[in-house]
């Protein structure tokens, strides 16, 4: 079983390898956000003179900051994909030199229970989690806008004014509106053994598949006319809309995950467990495979045991070292319960809550003196926190070989970063 496991691995990863000419996060930046020839973002090929460059994201520190919140969301939903628990089925500890089991039912799917495997038994399991993503922090991702402004420029002369609105023409906005179609595919592999009795180690290796298609419409919004910023035609017959698109897709290792369990009090029915988990940044983050740097994760988990029911609380904190990225504390509360010798169901809610303001800002909004005070709000997305509450409902079924086939539907209940409608979970696990 573990050389055929080992296998399937290898011939998923193969062409993890392969070298891409341009990565997602640059498709993103240079296709959606390209307009013209001239080979930078909101590029105005008709503009008069070095007015084109006035709009461009690199030389605006707040059209930047929009750009990166765009891709490291992406980035961070993809590395957040939840991985299995480290133990399912039937779990043992020693008593007296002899196998006791803790724990009958298929246990929970993504939660931790207490219970360990027992020393020198082995847990494999293999999962695919789908999604396609629908909201940023509630927004439809057909519904996403930007409005690009200008630079604040000195009109030439013995008495420069640095007045943002004089010229006029420094109202004019760019506003860009995307549709986009962002799908994920997660495969994930995931191996755990009793190192002793009461002490698991565990490693989950996901194997990812990122497609983005999108297409963005820029309008140019004149304050008055004529104005110097188009995208064809001339000053008396501007063209003031573009049309720009791309598709791209990417595939590879993900952040592969290593987790140890210590149980710490065990009995008939009630234990408790301490959990380390570290996820280092083996996948592409400009692919949008992973997060481009480590994080790790403390839990503390209870569960106990009612008849055919075994409640699990799970509580700790998540670290992340990555630039755009918040600490966080987790708290997921669950059950499963064993409907028959061959089937278990299982319920939980996950939650995570940020620490501080969110690193992934919304700019400001762009306040105008001239020709008279008004604003320009650079996004639709809301500045908020990104705290993340899901409902995870799930079934388990045994085979007569000792299999357990695994089905889950997790559902996002807050608007929160980056998120789908449902994310769907399928896969085999076994316990020896």
């Amino acid at each position: 079983m573990l050389r055929r496991v080992s296998f399937a691995v290898l011939l998923v990863l193969a062409p993890a390898g392969v070298a891409r000419a341009q990565s997602l996060r640059d498709q993103i930046r240079t296709d959606l956000f390209t307009f013209g020839n001239c080979g930078e973002p909101l590029c105005l090929a008709g503009s008069l003179g070095a007015h084109g460059g006035h709009f461009i994201p690199s030389d605006t520190s707040s059209s930047g900051s929009m750009l990166t919140l765009l891709g490291t969301a992406l980035s961070q939903s993809v590395s957040n994909v939840p991985v299995s628990a480290t133990s399912a089925g039937v779990t043992y500890s020693f008593v007296g030199g002899l196998p006791v089991k803790t724990s009958t039912s298929g246990g929970p799917i993504f939660g931790e229970r207490a219970q360990t495997l027992g020393k020198g038994r082995w847990f494999i399991g293999a999962n695919v989690t789908a999604m396609n993503f629908q909201r940023l922090r509630g927004i439809p991702m057909n519904e996403v806008t930007f409005n690009f402004t200008h630079a604040d420029v000195s009109p030439s002369g013995p008495t420069p004014n640095d007045t943002l609105g004089s010229p006029e023409f420094e109202n004019d906005v760019v506003q860009v509106k995307l549709a986009l179609n962002i799908s994920v595919l997660v495969t994930t592999f995931v191996a755990s053994y009793g190192l002793v009795d009461g002490v698991d180690l565990s490693v989950a290796v996901p194997v990812v598949h990122t497609s983005v298609q999108g297409t963005s419409v820029a309008t140019i919004i004149p304050f008055d006319f004529p104005t110097p910023h188009f995208f064809a035609g001339d000053a008396t017959n501007p063209v003031l809309t573009a049309v720009s698109g791309m598709d791209g897709s990417a595939s590879g290792l993900g952040d592969i995950s290593a987790r140890l369990k210590v149980n710490v009090v065990q009995s008939g029915d009630f234990g408790v467990s301490v959990l380390g988990d570290a996820r280092f940044p083996t996948g592409d983050e400009n692919n949008l495979l992973g997060a481009g740097a480590f994080s790790g994760r403390g839990l503390a988990i209870a569960s106990a045991r009612f008849g055919t029911i075994t409640p699990h609380l799970n509580f700790g904190y998540a670290f992340r070292d990555a630039k755009f990225a918040n600490n966080s504390i987790l708290a997921t509360g669950g059950f499963d319960n064993q409907l028959s010798g061959w089937a278990t169901m299982a319920f939980e809610l996950m939650s995570e809550w940020e620490l501080g303001a969110s690193k992934l800002k919304i700019p400001g909004v762009v306040h105008y003196l001239a020709p008279f005070p008004h604003t320009v709000t650079p996004t639709n997305i809301p500045d908020q926190q990104d705290n993340f509450l899901n409902a995870s409902m799930g079934f388990k079924f045994q085979t007569p070989k000792g299999i357990l086939i695994t089905t889950n539907a997790l559902f996002p209940l807050r608007n929160s970063g980056l998120e789908p409608a449902v994310v769907w979970t399928s896969g085999l696990e076994y316990s020896f």
